[in-house]
């Protein structure tokens, strides 16, 4: 069962700090990237039209979570794309740390079709946090606006 808040936007001086929520740390993960984009458009007007497969290793589960929206960042930077639906399939423990294994759907950016908010420059470690307990996690971060 999905969590009914998905995100929300905390008080910050300059840049986006977000909560983000899940029954799992999985859905924490995938709702975090919901709210990245949801910073930079109107995620509503995002079609499924196209998917990508994401896969992101890091040495603790922090790393992770930044080295996830980092990369989706990348993809909307080097190939156009705007996303809206985040599936992660698993996050394990490796011998090195954490992986990472996803599907992400969307569509080209258009800008007729998604009205731009704010540009998203990077994700911080600032302030990051990650919560855990039985059927329910969190994660804090703050995007670079």
């Amino acid at each position: 069962m999905k969590s009914s808040k998905r995100f929300e936007f905390l008080e910050h001086t300059a840049d986006a700090y977000i909560v983000a929520y899940g029954t799992t740390l999985e859905e924490a993960f995938e709702n975090a990237a919901l709210a990245t984009f949801e910073v930079m458009t109107d995620t509503s007007k995002i079609a499924q039209t196209i998917e990508d497969s994401v896969e992101v290793e890091a040495h603790d589960e922090q790393a992770l979570l930044y080295t996830w929206l980092e990369q989706l960042l990348i993809n909307f930077e080097t190939k156009g794309n705007l996303y809206s639906d985040f599936k992660i399939s698993k996050i394990e423990k490796t011998p090195e740390g954490f992986k990472l294994k996803a599907k992400i759907r969307g569509e080209p950016y258009n800008p007729a079709k998604h009205p731009q908010k704010v540009g998203v420059k990077a994700v911080t470690y600032h302030l990051m946090e990650i919560n855990r307990k039985p059927n329910n996690a969190s994660v804090k971060f703050i995007l670079d606006i």
